[in-house]
């Protein structure tokens, strides 16, 4: 299979969220593995799911996988990785400085930023230190979804810059040394990272547009970052083997019109084919038959399943109307079609006559992109982070810059100048847009799962450093938790698929929320194929294997679930945004059978 059989020794598997890295990923390190290769599987998604796909439990240091010899795995922890950073840097001080500049050090350290910095100090270990990873042959990334994944890779290249230009002084982080004693690690990880005898950056997507347009921009921005060896894998590509099933035909058009147009840069790349499974791919069986096309047309017999009755998205816009102007957020896992929800949410509302603000928090969104035209009261906003950065620098510079002598505003412009200011920023404008829901309906579209915990997680951190780099913090980043936590302001709805990963991370994100004193509105289930009336086999086994989480969610999880089915036209399509009852035959649907008929 081409690149796997001259496989570099990094290899790092990115897309958009939902398009199978972590199953193609886990699926090629078994298969190195079973080649007698020595592999190390890395997952830096704070939001990893490694354990259920592998069906092992996996720590935060390299873990044998036991039926796969050959095989460890490891999660990066960003909460753990911290810990130990603050204490390399602050250790060496304890007993040499005063009491209260070791204190001051560790209040440096608190803020969130540091989580970050700690999580790609682990990264850049495995990429630039041959004793982290001495005795595998080959390293193997499971990343977060793209926008996460593109923060981490240029940070090597970005943290080298910043230490370079940094005279003097402390950043965000604490003392600089714990910065440039590291110098040389990243400067060997910015090497590996572009050689393309070292590492290869698989782009994983799904027979979409959407899918196949971001891996396209993904694969532009890391080849300008020096990985240019660069592979496609095709995931769940769709043939319809009844072509009575109209959804197998119209799912199977889709792919095909999607894989005509792919992206000319896509189209110059080595490509590898993976069928859409009859299965999910849990467990270690599953795994090695990934790239096997005969599993996907198995002509097992497949039980019947009953239709289910669940409230739909035009139910849940009702009951969102009633309740008045506030903050509706959509969470989940990467790929479960949050934005999808999140848009036409805003559109159905805004066509009801509301006042309705539509942003997002993903760094990797391009839905602004996607909108023609916009229903009379519907606003649109992204929070882009080059773009707040630059509004936080010059706010800084203009109110606590201003009282500080010349040297002390070169130190504060060094403090502005690195990596984690951005985070700061966007939590910032994460602030006051959550604030304009006090007066109208404000819909936001996150980030997937991890990114958005951190965001949310990092409320009283990003406040310590808001507060130390500007002096004032505003009545938006005072007022956010309790907006948040308030339920007569804030809806949270947590999307996800009716399959087994997607699921089980939305219950361990409502845990996270619940804990943060957070309780989810509604959950909203996506792309189900339980309503609708397929024949086609590999069709009929995944709308059987639905029916499992369908009641899970039910009956475990969700006080409030609503039933998306799916449809033609699942990507932001503004035509098909919550249609009225008298439009649905645009979706592909038995409505009869839907009912039990």
């Amino acid at each position: 299979m081409g690149f796997l059989d001259r496989p570099t020794r990094h290899l790092f598997f990115t897309g958009k969220g939902g398009v199978g890295k972590t199953s193609t990923s886990c699926a090629v390190a078994v298969g190195l593995a079973r080649h007698g290769r020595s592999v190390l599987l890395v997952s830096t998604d704070p939001a990893s799911n490694l354990d259920e796909v592998l069906g092992a439990a996996i720590g935060t240091r390299p873990t044998p996988v036991a039926a796969v010899p050959g095989l460890c795995a490891l999660n990066v922890d960003p909460e753990a990785a911290a810990v130990e950073y603050r204490e390399r840097v602050v250790g060496p001080y304890r007993g040499v400085l005063p009491a209260a500049a070791v204190a001051s050090i560790e209040e440096q350290l608190a803020g969130a930023c540091t989580v970050e910095i700690a999580a790609f100090d682990e990264f850049a270990k495995l990429i630039g230190s041959p004793e982290a990873s001495a005795g595998f042959d080959h390293i193997v990334f499971d990343t977060a979804p793209t926008g996460h994944t593109l923060r981490l890779l240029s940070l090597p290249a970005a943290w080298t810059g910043f230490i370079e230009t940094s005279a003097a002084g402390t950043s965000c982080l604490g003392p600089l040394q714990g910065l440039v004693a590291q110098r040389d690690l990243y400067a060997r990880a910015v090497a590996a990272l572009s050689d393309p005898g070292s590492t290869t950056l698989v782009l994983v997507s799904r027979p979409d547009k959407v899918a196949l347009d971001e891996a396209a921009r993904t694969g532009a921005e890391l080849g300008a970052l020096g990985l240019a060896n660069q592979v496609l894998v095709l995931n769940g590509v769709f043939r319809a083997t009844d072509r009575r099933d109209r959804v197998a035909v119209a799912l199977a058009r889709i792919g095909e019109e999607a894989l005509q147009r792919i992206p000319e840069p896509l189209a110059r790349l080595e490509r590898v084919i993976v069928p859409l499974k009859r299965e999910q791919v849990i467990g270690i069986d599953a795994l090695s038959r990934f790239f096997d096309e005969d599993a996907a047309f198995s002509q097992d017999e497949v039980p019947e399943v009953p239709p289910v009755a669940l409230p739909d998205l035009t139910t849940l816009v009702d009951e969102l109307e009633s309740a008045g102007p506030g903050l509706i957020m959509t969470m989940g896992k990467g790929g479960v079609g949050k934005t999808t929800v999140a848009v036409e949410i805003a559109m159905a509302l805004a066509r009801r006559g509301h006042a309705v603000h539509f942003t997002t928090t993903d760094p990797a969104a391009h839905v602004v992109g996607a909108v023609v035209e916009l229903p009379e009261g519907l606003s649109l906003g992204r929070i882009d982070p080059r773009t707040e950065v630059e509004r936080y620098r010059d706010e800084v510079m203009a109110t606590t810059g201003a009282k500080l002598d010349e040297a002390g505003r070169a130190l504060l412009q060094e403090d502005l100048s690195s990596p984690c200011t951005e985070e700061i920023a966007v939590f910032q404008a994460f602030a006051r847009t959550v604030a304009q829901a006090a007066e109208r309906y404000v819909v936001i579209d996150t980030a997937p799962t991890g990114h958005t915990l951190l965001l949310l997680d990092a409320a009283l951190a990003y406040h310590r450093e808001v507060s130390r780099q500007a002096r004032t913090v505003s009545d938006a980043v005072i007022r956010l938790l309790p907006r948040l936590k308030d339920p007569l302001f804030t809806r949270i709805l947590i999307c996800t698929l009716p399959e087994a990963t997607p699921v089980h991370e939305a219950a361990a994100l409502q845990q996270d929320l619940r804990r943060a004193g957070i309780e989810p509105y509604a959950w909203v289930i996506n792309q189900s194929l339980a309503p609708l009336r397929v024949t086609d086999p590999v069709l009929r086994a995944r709308r059987a294997q639905e029916r499992r989480y369908l009641d899970e969610v039910v009956e475990r999880h969700a006080m409030r679930t609503i039933l998306v089915p799916w449809r033609e036209g699942m990507g932001i399509n503004l035509d098909c945004a919550v249609p009225a009852r008298a439009q649905r035959e645009h979706c592909v649907r038995d409505d009869r059978h839907a009912a039990g008929a």
